[in-house]
């Protein structure tokens, strides 16, 4: 177990996070791809591009807004169009960006299209200024009044999402050790969840108390929770509601957070007060499943040796694997939650990708009960290391954990593997009189 996590506090006497480090080898690999493209630039709308490349933050409530934008040229430093105050801001609290922290708006997602043509002209003066102005363009995302108007100046726009995705997709050591120290963050919030689950709970207070945990330990970001419960457990939903949560009920978790930007995708599942066998046995198949892949894991493996020993989506009552999409599943993580490298039957046979040192990705599996209305979804972030890989999400989840009371019985404890309903549980009269008759049979012979 070679992966650390430290406390949060800054301190001088242990080297935890170095910022700066992290800042600088971002950066650099962004340009070393860019300079062996054949782009003359990127231009990034999307908010962890922008993070990625210029180490900038103005608050989640910008993420879907398409509102900030930076340049980055070939052989040159980024330049950063900011919301307002925050251009300003920067220039006081980001001196890495030097003089390159500038006010400018884009479209306001539509709201205020005219801005397109601005947008336009400030990068065709930047492209002009370095003798770009004939070069590819690439754009990670983007809106139509921009594309057009950046036509307009004459700019050629080609896609640089792919290059932003190979750039992203090996981590920095930092980069690790950020985004095990946010998954360090959701073991806790899975103890306290634990802890709390019981009948009369209700999915959204589930929400709650592990948003609670995870901004009081410092989240930056809670992006979202999966709560399902009960019959809502099989097809899975992707998203939480009141339902209360019931003795017997099967409750699984997907927990999505980040600290300084790097994300987490970490399921686990419970059963609350007892576990019916047909829900053990659809926890164990998933688990297995689950453990095959991840004994797979290794430099120079593909994604396409790792899915061929799942499942096909027949095999769960799926039609096809469109239809169980990210049932069985794995996925990059790091400033987002889904980045490459991608493992699914729909995609991963006809587009392997290979398996190097230095990904982090989530891999996730489901499996539906044999009850027709349970099911157990589990999933474990991995770092891949020079010789396999390494787990980092620590919340115990080798067998199915029970939550809530233990009830006693005037016998003893009640089983914990036992069927919801009570009177499925109890001895035929058959095996209730053979029973009494070894009882009494052990008195006469006392």
């Amino acid at each position: 177990m070679g992966i650390k996590t430290f406390g949060l506090n800054v301190v001088d006497w242990e080297e935890r996070v170095n910022v700066e480090r992290l800042r600088t080898e971002r950066l650099q690999r962004v340009k070393r791809f860019l300079k062996a493209s054949e782009l003359g630039a990127l231009l990034c709308f999307d908010m962890n591009n922008i993070r990625y490349i210029t180490a900038t933050h103005i608050g989640t409530w910008a993420m879907d807004k398409l509102v900030r934008f930076t340049l980055l040229p070939r052989d040159d430093e980024p330049i950063l169009w900011d919301f307002g105050s925050a251009a300003r801001h920067h220039q006081l609290y980001s001196p890495w960006l030097g003089d390159r922290s500038r006010a400018g708006i884009s479209t306001l997602r539509g709201a205020y299209p005219e801005r397109a043509k601005d947008v336009a002209r400030k990068i065709r003066l930047e492209l002009e200024a370095r003798k770009l102005l004939n070069q590819p363009v690439g754009v990670d995302v983007i809106e139509l009044p921009v594309l057009e108007a950046l036509k307009a100046e004459s700019i050629k726009v080609v896609d640089g999402q792919h290059l932003l995705q190979e750039v992203r997709k090996i981590k920095t050591q930092d980069e690790i050790t950020l985004l095990a120290t946010a998954c360090m963050m959701v073991d806790a919030a899975y103890e306290e969840l634990y802890r709390a689950m019981k009948p009369g709970m209700r999915e959204n207070e589930c929400v709650g108390l592990v948003s609670k945990v995870l901004y009081d330990l410092g989240s930056e970001h809670v992006e979202g929770v999966n709560a399902i419960s009960g019959e809502r457990c099989n097809p899975h939903p992707h998203v939480y509601t009141d339902r209360v949560l019931r003795p017997g009920d099967p409750a699984y978790f997907d927990i999505l957070h980040s600290f300084l930007g790097y994300r987490t995708c970490y399921y686990r599942t419970f059963v609350v007060g007892s576990a019916s066998r047909a829900q053990v046995d659809a926890y164990t198949r998933c688990r297995d499943y689950l453990d095959e892949a991840i004994s797979l894991i290794k430099p120079g493996v593909t994604t396409a040796d790792v899915v061929k020993i799942w499942p096909k989506a027949q095999e769960f009552g799926f039609p096809n694997e469109e239809a169980a999409f990210a049932l069985q599943y794995g996925h990059g993580v790091g400033l987002s939650i889904w980045e490459k490298p991608i493992f699914s039957r729909l995609v991963s046979f006809e587009y392997p990708e290979v398996i190097e040192e230095g990904m982090v990705f989530a891999l996730e599996t489901f499996w539906p009960a044999a009850d027709g209305w349970s099911a157990a979804r589990i999933e474990e972030q991995l770092v891949v290391t020079k010789t396999g890989c390494e787990v980092i999400t620590r919340f115990p989840a080798e067998q199915l954990l029970v939550a809530g009371t233990r009830y006693y019985t005037a016998s003893g404890p009640l089983p914990t593997t036992r069927e919801t309903q009570s009177n499925l549980n109890r001895a035929s009269t058959v095996d209730a009189v053979v029973a009494g008759a070894h009882v009494e049979g052990s008195k006469v012979r006392a």
